[in-house]
């Protein structure tokens, strides 16, 4: 029998009366199931969100990795890297706004959105500009704002939008290589909290049930999936993933945690811990809580404009705007000193969550042991990629690191300087009997001119602290001396080559490996009257002095130069001597940006830095003669029978043999470098994940120069060159007479006992790099030390 269609009417709208009183008793029982889920936007399918695509069903393969183990990582040989935007960046040379143009832009929300919709129809730049000025006047209102404009746009504007987008890229990427796709896998799903009794979980923040949005969630295989870029679990999300798991409605469920870092110990304890409580509350159930490692490293990428910071490292051609790299960005949030690092450390903390200000913040990464270690090869008008390595800060949290802007000028401008002078202008001479034979007058007005000169003089301090007979080296070597019946020590000639270095030259560049430095001694007269008195000694008793002292003492002094915190910033001029040479060599091949540079002897782009103006190379012939003649370092000693105080006061890489190591060879010894490099141009990147940082960049900005004030519509960034001439692709000067003819010391013998390099990654023979530090020479006198035998001094 049929129902009169009134009666079915009264009987659904009975029905649906009853569903709003019962929805009003339950919100009226419990207020706070009224929760964020009923606002929060619908979840939708992970193919559609992230490949704009559906597909019919999941394909062979599809699935989380490594879910069949508590932990587990993906292979070293697979990790890799991937994009996501941060269009914010492109802005963080805009300076900060006038009171004019702030007026312009407004002061409130409205402000920004018509500005950002007016950007977004025009995709002019100019109106980008007010809307983030807009929304800076807006947050100054605020008790949590921040005054300082350059801090707020590179940490909330461009980092959080890049926290935020690095995840998106993260999750993106994981749904693509887990292919976590069809109807069943749903992104952004909502889950109401509820406790194993059933009661709803509250969140003391809003005072309502607590949410918890995962990023992934398949009602068939009965996982929820978490994504984390950075390799940290976020605690309030792991209290909540409890709570719900040891619900009965998800008693069946696990989860799945993905990381695209190294994960964080105490996730992976926290994670492991959890997996034991539902295996013993799930009867034995095994890999209920899982962690995946996935490494990927997120790069952002951005369209450059006339409103991008660009510095003028590593930048061979004055006409353009410069370099852009991650290493630029972190050098430069560097702070200068350690007090201002502390500083900068601490107003970024909790600004890093996904790792876009670097693995440890602004001062993650230890900058004093910042070297070159890699430059692409040269496109004429696209500039050169480049990478640095570095140690990570130990401890960044209360000693970040410091001082890179510093750090990366001085190993760009060592770089330009090796490129610039003709190599018979690299010599440097500590020495009493030639005070007007320092140096070069031209290498002189450099900062790798100081840094030699000053590294010379700094290993002379080293062999007279380790000369003391009382302790250590010296000890040895003059209880050895005593044995041998010699009275004294000679004179000696200290100097610092470089050892054999190895390099791999490939299509797309070169890769600096290992660039050590040796020291070397051998006996030397200087007329200079020698400060400890005369000591006359055979020709065999000299023999065995100098023997005694490579045994003894030049071994300590040589780990110095190459280990020593005194010495960085020789190893960092001699990297970039390296990547100099390998740069003329390819310019001898192809016409490169760097043509005009190389040989041109002019250095006025790259001068001494501020904090070294002053300094000129008398000054630290001055402190040697001091040392020479006063002595640093005083110890007791015995000479003719009386009691004395003895006292005691070169550089020389006039040969830097290079060997070109295998692809075999470098494949095993360094796996995965040439990967890493590439992304380090990118974005830093940890190598394998050490403690060694690599961040780098390029150096090709456009030419000419965009307008900074938003107000006026902006100069559109140009194109084409300007139009003054190109450099010539012929060098502007010859190489000159070899340096001052009598005025350059003699450099000692060298042989190259490796000849040429092997062959390269492209199968052509590539000969030796040749002056590869051409006489950056120091014939400096070694000081004289004598000292009678001791038995005499014991009686």
């Amino acid at each position: 029998m049929s129902t009169p269609i009134r009666t079915r009417i009264r009987a659904r709208m009975a029905a649906c009366l009853a569903s709003i009183l019962a929805a009003g008793i339950l919100t009226t029982g419990v207020p706070a199931l009224q929760s964020q889920a009923d606002a929060a936007p619908a979840p939708v399918r992970c193919d559609k969100k992230w490949l704009n695509k559906e597909y019919g069903s999941p394909p062979a393969g599809s699935g989380i990795q490594g879910k069949n183990q508590p932990f587990s990582q993906r292979p070293q040989n697979e990790w890799d890297d991937y994009w996501f935007d941060n269009p914010s960046h492109a802005f963080d040379g805009l300076k900060a706004p006038s009171e004019a143009q702030s007026d312009l832009a407004g002061r409130t929300d409205a402000d920004a959105q018509k500005w950002k919709k007016k950007f977004e129809a025009t995709k002019n730049p100019k109106y980008r500009v007010l809307e983030i000025y807009a929304r800076y006047n807006v947050q100054l209102k605020k008790s949590t704002g921040l005054k300082n404009w350059n801090t707020w746009l590179d940490q909330r504007l461009i980092g959080y939008e890049a926290n935020r987008l690095k995840g998106d890229g993260f999750e993106a990427k994981v749904v693509r290589d887990y292919k976590l796709v069809g109807p069943d896998w749903i992104c952004q799903k909502n889950v109401p909290v509820f406790d194993k009794d059933g009661k709803p979980v509250i969140d003391r923040r809003t005072g309502k049930q607590a949410v918890r949005k995962y990023d992934a969630y398949n009602a068939r295989t009965k996982e929820f999936v978490e994504f984390k870029s950075n390799g940290k679990h976020i605690n309030k999300q792991l209290q909540y993933d409890k709570h719900i798991l040891r619900n009965k409605q998800y008693s069946d469920h696990k989860l799945r945690l993905i990381t695209g870092d190294t994960t964080a110990a105490n996730t992976r304890d926290k994670y492991a811990a959890l997996n034991r409580q539902l295996a013993a509350e799930r009867g034995g159930a095994q890999n209920q809580a899982t962690v995946r490692e996935h490494r990927s490293t997120g790069a952002p990428r951005w369209r450059a404009n006339q409103y991008t910071r660009y510095n003028p490292i590593m930048n061979p051609d004055p006409r353009r705007a410069g370099s852009l790299g991650p290493i630029n960005d972190a050098a430069f949030r560097s702070g200068s000193t350690p007090d201002a690092a502390r500083r900068i450390q601490q107003q970024y903390r909790g600004a890093n969550g996904n790792g876009v200000f670097g693995r440890g913040g602004p001062g993650g990464i230890d900058f004093s042991t910042l070297e070159l270690n890699y430059v692409g090869s040269p496109v004429k008008g696209k500039g050169v990629d480049y990478s640095f390595q570095a140690d990570y800060a130990k401890d960044p949290e209360n000693n970040p690191g410091w001082g890179g802007k510093a750090k990366l000028q001085l190993a760009s401008d060592a770089m330009f300087t090796w490129l610039a002078l003709t190599p018979d202008k690299f010599w440097v001479n500590l020495n009493p009997d030639q005070p007007d034979k320092i140096m070069d007058k031209t290498f002189g007005k450099t900062d790798a001119g100081r840094v030699l000169l000053e590294a010379d003089l700094e290993m002379k301090h080293d062999y007279a602290k380790d000369m003391d007979p009382r302790q250590g080296v010296g000890k040895q070597y003059w209880d050895a001396m005593e044995a041998a019946d010699i009275p004294c020590g000679h004179q000696l000639r200290l100097w610092i080559v470089p050892k054999t270095a190895q390099v791999r030259v490939e299509d797309d560049g070169v890769y600096i490996l290992d660039a050590p430095l040796k020291v070397n001694a051998e006996p030397q007269s200087v007329d200079y009257p020698a400060p400890n008195g005369a000591c006359k000694l055979t020709e065999a008793q000299i023999r065995t002095s100098q023997r005694l002292v490579d045994q003894y003492v030049i071994p300590d002094v040589e780990k110095k130069v190459n280990n020593g915190a005194a010495y960085a910033d020789l190893r960092r001029v001699y990297s970039s001597r390296v990547a100099a040479e390998y740069l003329r060599d390819q310019d001898e091949d192809h016409a490169t940006d760097f043509r005009p540079v190389i040989n041109s002897n002019d250095v006025t782009r790259w001068p001494l830095s501020a904090d070294h103006q002053g300094w000129t190379p008398k000054q630290t012939w001055d402190a040697y003669m001091k040392s020479y003649t006063e002595g640093d370092y005083s110890y007791p000693c015995n000479y003719a029978g009386e009691n004395k105080t003895c006292i005691a006061g070169g550089v020389d890489f006039s040969k830097a043999p290079k060997r070109n190591i295998t692809r075999v060879r470098f494949d095993l010894e360094h796996p995965r470098l040439d990967t890493d490099t590439k992304t380090s141009v990118k974005t830093e990147t940890a190598y394998r994940g050490s403690g060694t940082a690599l961040i780098g960049g390029n150096g090709s900005g456009p030419t000419g120069g965009g307008d900074e004030d938003p107000v006026p519509t902006p100069t559109p960034t140009p194109t084409d060159p300007p139009s003054t001439p190109a450099p010539s692709d012929t060098p502007s000067g010859q190489p000159s007479t070899p340096g001052g003819g009598d005025d350059r010391p003699t450099p000692p013998p060298a042989h190259d006992p490796d000849g040429d390099l092997a062959d390269t990654g492209t199968g052509a023979p590539v000969g030796l790099i040749t002056g590869i530090a051409a006489v950056l020479a120091a014939a400096g006198a070694g000081l004289t030390w004598w000292m009678r035998r001791r038995r005499s001094h014991t009686g």
